[in-house]
């Protein structure tokens, strides 16, 4: 078993992370990426600017830990401090939030494929791994990106098994370092592909995942799962709506991920901050054939973050209103979690779709 001596600790990391009510800030962006949201409010991306914003996040008078019960960090951010010197992986502790760690190096196509792509970052990663529990992280996380082309048969097999091995690699060098691993294997939306084929897709990326995860003795009991919800492609022209997206994706799920695995943490994959937590609501709605072992709930990066940045502006006048839109976002996707978001939250701004092709970071 990968887990070997940390087990019961993985155990326990993933169970406060599925806590009732709760998900996970995925607040990873790389250096690049956050630049492109400083971009959008004309701010200069330099180390006091990511820090300061991080700060705004992490530090707000809100109680946030009622339904953020998890932040996925960037490297930077693992080391860095408030204003006052305290380090923010202690800030996140003391709210009882735990922090958790980016470790992929981002992705790299792979040759003889339509532009398909693999994810880097398994060298070195065994060392990385002790470097960032002995630095108070107990939790992390590996993204591989996978595309829909009906037409070029992507996602091809070579894909599939690449990332699933990826994934399962990352996954028990994690285990055995103490840190409960995401494992993220994300179909793109990007495409003319209708829900149906991504449901098809979702299904073989899936199943391959989980059978390199048993190949890899990951213990399914200390990781978690971060998937895609299952939608129409974004140039399909197809209408979908909450209800039938919450029931293709939760059948998706029932049909590949064992019940061992405490939580799904879905990714938002661009949609606007209203339609992910209104699809989150109706997966937790669901009943009868669709009951399921899991906790549903979130790990979103730009569906909570998108509000904030508007609302915050780069301006330390605008602090307190950045730190509002944080807690009504937390709040909402909270009560998605427990299938009880009633809409509304954010009003027109957070309906705004966020999607971005190809979408890096």
């Amino acid at each position: 078993m990968a887990a070997g001596k940390f087990a019961e600790e993985l155990r326990q990391t993933c169970a406060a992370i599925a806590a009732p009510g709760k998900g996970i800030l995925a607040a990873d962006e790389s250096t690049g990426t956050i630049g492109k949201r400083f971009a959008s409010i004309e701010l200069d991306n330099t180390e006091e600017n990511r820090r300061v914003y991080r700060e705004l996040l992490f530090c707000a008078p809100q109680p946030i830990e009622t339904h953020i019960s998890g932040v996925i960090l960037f490297e930077e951010t693992l080391y860095q401090k408030t204003k006052d010197g305290k380090l923010f992986v202690d800030v996140l502790k003391s709210r009882g939030i735990v922090p958790g760690i980016k470790v992929d190096k981002g992705i790299m196509n792979i040759p003889g494929t339509d532009e398909e792509t693999f994810t880097t970052g398994l060298d070195g990663l065994d060392k990385k791994c002790q470097e960032y529990y002995k630095a108070g992280a107990r939790f992390a996380k590996w993204r591989a990106v996978l595309k829909i082309d009906v037409a070029k048969g992507c996602p091809s097999d070579l894909s599939i098994q690449l990332n699933a091995q990826g994934l399962a690699q990352y996954a028990a060098i994690c285990q055995a370092n103490g840190l409960a691993p995401i494992v993220e294997p994300e179909v793109l939306s990007d495409g003319t592909h209708t829900i149906e084929q991504c449901w098809e897709a979702t299904k073989k990326v899936q199943a391959a995942c989980v059978q390199a995860l048993h190949d890899h003795h990951v213990d399914f009991k200390g990781m978690m799962l971060k998937p895609n919800m299952v939608t129409p492609g974004s140039t399909s022209g197809q209408k979908v709506g909450a209800i039938d997206i919450a029931k293709f994706t939760v059948s998706c799920l029932m049909t590949t991920l064992p019940p061992a695995v405490p939580a799904v943490v879905f990714l938002s994959g661009g949609q606007g901050e209203e339609e992910a937590t209104m699809n989150l609501n109706e997966m937790n709605k669901l009943s009868g054939e669709f009951k399921r072992p899991w906790s549903l709930t979130f790990s979103y990066g730009r569906a909570l973050q998108a509000s904030v940045l508007k609302a915050w502006q780069g301006k330390a006048e605008n602090l307190k209103a950045g730190q509002e839109n944080l807690w009504v976002r937390a709040k909402a996707n909270g009560e998605a979690n427990l299938g009880k978001y009633a809409g509304g939250a954010g009003g027109a701004a957070a309906a705004s779709s966020l999607f971005e092709a190809n979408y890096k970071y």
